[in-house]
Formats: structure tokens, C-alpha cells, sequence
């Protein structure tokens, strides 16, 4: 699958991946975004999904794993860095299955961020995987 280009940033949003993250590692260096990818295999609960999000991300020391502040944390100019940020969240089918309801949070969440972002001019790229 070949990734859309990163730095059209109106075509930023949370969307369905399927391959491998390299593509979009590239894709993201391209236009001069950060890449992480978080690996939500190990994720079975909302304590080890924020665990996974926040290593992954490298969120700041502030970030108090919870709905609220992973969305606070997300619209945070120093955390997301200069030009935005690609995410690939991998492994995702088995945690939203299990995990309806904050699948949809999380998702919600991760959409306002791209928003927020869209108007502020920074790149906010979402792939699940």
C-alpha cells in the first residue's frame, strides 16, 4: 500500500493501514515529520494501552494516563514538535474488538487532535493497522 503524501496536511487524518509502517516511516521523513509507531499487540486494558502509547510517543512526564490528559497531552506544541507527526498504531484489531467503547474514545480523541492540528497548519497523521 502506498501512503498518501504526509505533508498535505488538509488530507490529515486517522485512517486504515494495511502493510508494513516502513512506507510511512519514509513518507513521514519526507515531509519532515516525526514517525512513531505503537504497538497495541501487548495492549489488553486501557493501563497497558496507555503504557504502549506513551513509550511509543514519548509523551511527556505530565501525561497522567487517562482520557483527559492523553488529550490534552496530544495538543501540546513542544510534544508534537515543529512540522507534526505520523502514527502508526499496529496490531489494533484485537484491542478494538475487545475494547469497544475505548476504541471509539480513543479514536474521537485522536481525530480532535487532528483538527486541532489541521488549524494550526501542523501535520497530525493517524494509520491503524
Amino acid at each position: 500500500m502506498k501512503p498518501p503524501d504526509l505533508s498535505v496536511i488538509d488530507d490529515a487524518g486517522v485512517h486504515t493501514w494495511t502493510g508494513t509502517t516502513e512506507p510511512l516511516k519514509v513518507a513521514a521523513g519526507h515531509a519532515k515529520l516525526r514517525f512513531a509507531s505503537v504497538d497495541l499487540s501487548k495492549a489488553h486494558d486501557r493501563a497497558t494501552l496507555f503504557t504502549e502509547i506513551d513509550t511509543a510517543l514519548k509523551l511527556p512526564e505530565h501525561f497522567g494516563h487517562n482520557w483527559d490528559a492523553f488529550a490534552d497531552v496530544l495538543e501540546d506544541r513542544d510534544w508534537l514538535g515543529r512540522h507534526g507527526i505520523a502514527i502508526a498504531l499496529t496490531h489494533a484489531a484485537a484491542y478494538r474488538r475487545d475494547h469497544p467503547t475505548e476504541w471509539t474514545t480513543l479514536e474521537d480523541i485522536l481525530g480532535e487532535a487532528v483538527e486541532f492540528w489541521k488549524e494550526r497548519h501542523a501535520a497530525f497523521w493517524v494509520f491503524v493497522s
